[in-house]
C-alpha cells in the first residue's frame, strides 16, 4: 500500500510537491489517459526485463475520489532485475529513492516537469504489490465501497488538510478491512497496520 510510503517521501524531501495541502477531488477520467501517457514513456525502457506496468492507487478506480496523483507499479520478477530498473529509469530522468522501509518495493522520483505521479518498482508477489492490486481490484468491482471510501477520504482531507499522518491513519481501518475480505493473511494485515502506526509517530 502506498499510504505510509508517501509520508516517508515527504519527510525526506521537504521541497517536494507532496507537502502541498491534502486535496481530494472527484474522479477524473483523464487520470486513465495520464497513466497511459506515463506508461508509454516508462514501458519502452523497462520492457526487456519487467513483467508489466500497472496503474494502482485511488486514481486507478473509476468513480473514486482521490488526490490527483497517479500511482504506478513497475513489476519485476526478482530482485535481480532491480539494478537494471534503476539504470533504465535513470536514463529517462528518474531518481532512485530506495525502499524507504517497504520491503520489495523501491521508489523513484520523476523528472522535473512530468505529470504528478509516484513510481514504484515492485518484485512480483511482494506484499506491497499484492496489497495494491487487491485494493484496486476490490474497489473496481464494488461501487458501494467506492462511495464509502470517497466519503471517508473527503472527510479526512477536510479535517486534516495539512496533516498527512492523520490522513493516512484515518484510512487504515478501511483498507485493512478490504484486505481481510479478499483473504490476505492476518499476519500481513497486522504488519501493514504496524507500519502505518510506526510512521505516524
Amino acid at each position: 500500500m502506498r499510504y505510509t510510503f508517501d509520508k516517508a517521501r515527504v519527510r525526506d524531501d521537504p521541497k517536494s510537491w507532496r507537502l502541498a495541502k491534502i486535496t481530494v477531488v472527484d474522479y477524473d477520467p483523464a487520470w486513465a489517459m495520464n497513466f497511459d501517457y506515463l506508461r508509454a514513456t516508462i514501458w519502452p525502457v523497462v520492457s526487456a526485463f519487467a513483467l508489466g506496468v500497472e496503474h494502482v492507487g485511488s486514481t486507478s478506480v473509476p468513480g473514486l475520489a482521490a488526490k490527483p496523483v497517479i500511482d504506478i507499479d513497475v513489476i519485476i520478477a526478482t530482485a535481480d532485475h532491480l539494478r537494471a530498473s534503476i539504470d533504465a529509469l535513470a536514463a529517462i530522468g528518474y531518481t532512485h529513492r530506495g525502499d524507504l522501509g517497504v520491503p520489495g518495493r523501491d521508489a523513484f522520483d520523476p523528472p522535473d516537469g512530468m505529470r504528478a505521479h509516484n513510481l514504484y518498482v515492485c518484485i512480483d508477489g511482494c506484499a506491497s504489490l499484492r496489497n495494491h492490486l487487491a485494493v484496486r481490484d476490490y474497489l473496481r468491482r464494488s461501487p458501494e465501497a467506492v462511495a464509502e471510501y470517497s466519503e471517508l477520504k473527503r472527510g479526512l482531507a477536510s479535517r486534516h488538510p495539512n496533516d498527512i499522518d492523520a490522513y493516512i491513519a484515518g484510512k487504515t481501518d478501511f483498507l485493512c478491512r478490504i484486505l481481510k475480505e479478499v483473504g490476505l493473511p492476518a499476519s500481513e494485515i497486522d504488519a501493514i497496520r504496524r507500519l502505518n502506526d510506526s510512521t505516524c509517530q
